[in-house]
């Protein structure tokens, strides 16, 4: 936790107040940011239960063991941005990572450093203004975060300023084609149709009722190619991109991607 107290203090004072007010009181550089952070924000109570009722989502399903192999091998220091109630966070810790989680929402960090069986250390912070000094991280991971960030063109930029040259940044999105369509009828083999614009930018609020549970999901439609402008402005090199389907067959999400895996290294002489 000695860590954590001092990357906290290592950016300027108007960032120290909010770990206990939840607020971000440098609104005027990331106002954009806001609008997403305080949906999720309201809906953490919901998405604590839902992410920690055992078998619920994808993530224990399938999705977990898609993600984590693309992440390297603990190296010094990873961040988990976007954490949430820390899921992912405990995950990292369990293979060796000596890793903090940040996330915008005070809710979501109180779970992450209270969890009952496993508590890890949890910063609540703007993803576009991380309290950490440059070329600090080896590994960055953003679990199903970036599309739920307004500024994520600016978060990948800061990303790359905390990156040590040669880190990684490794992240999972909603599939671009996901958000933007979905099947028709009835079967596994039932078509998929494409109802929006691919290219243009639109805010998401999808509202699913499972098992007793209700969860609230707010994001953004980014076409591809913003995400790999984003990473090529704040100078990485894509390693690795993955589309991850369903693995049952008789699902119809077998035939088409729901998410996108990305790899990415941070090369020599980015840093801003």
């Amino acid at each position: 936790m000695d860590f954590v107290r001092a990357a906290a203090s290592a950016r300027s004072a108007e960032n120290c107040g909010a770990e206990e007010s939840g607020q971000n009181t440098n609104a005027g550089a990331a106002e954009d940011t806001t609008r997403l952070a305080e949906s999720w924000d309201a809906a953490a109570e919901e998405w604590i239960a839902w992410a920690r009722r055992p078998g619920h989502d994808s993530y224990d399903v399938f999705h977990r063991a898609a993600f984590l192999p693309l992440i390297p091998a603990p190296a010094g220091l990873t961040a988990d941005l976007g954490c949430g109630e820390g899921r992912v966070t405990r995950d990292l810790a369990a293979k060796g990572h000596r890793v903090i989680g940040f996330d915008r929402s005070l809710t979501m960090c109180r779970a992450v450093r209270t969890h009952p069986t496993q508590p890890m250390p949890a910063v609540v912070t703007d993803a576009a203004r991380l309290p950490l000094p440059g070329n600090s991280v080896d590994c960055v991971v953003a679990f199903m975060a970036l599309h739920d960030i307004d500024a994520m063109h600016e978060t990948v930029a800061e990303i790359a300023r905390i990156l040590r040259p040669g880190g990684r940044l490794v992240f999972a999105v909603v599939h671009p084609v996901n958000s933007v369509g979905g099947f028709t009828g009835q079967g596994p083999d039932r078509p998929f149709v494409i109802n929006e614009s691919w290219f243009e930018r639109h805010r998401r609020l999808d509202e699913v009722a499972r098992d007793g549970l209700h969860m609230t999901f707010h994001s953004v439609h980014r076409p591809l190619q913003d995400y790999t402008e984003a990473l090529a402005d704040a100078g990485f090199l894509i390693e690795r991109l993955r589309e991850v389907t369903n693995p049952d067959p008789a699902n119809s999400w077998h035939r088409m991607p729901m998410f996108l895996h990305v790899r990415a290294v941070r090369l020599a002489d980015t840093h801003r």
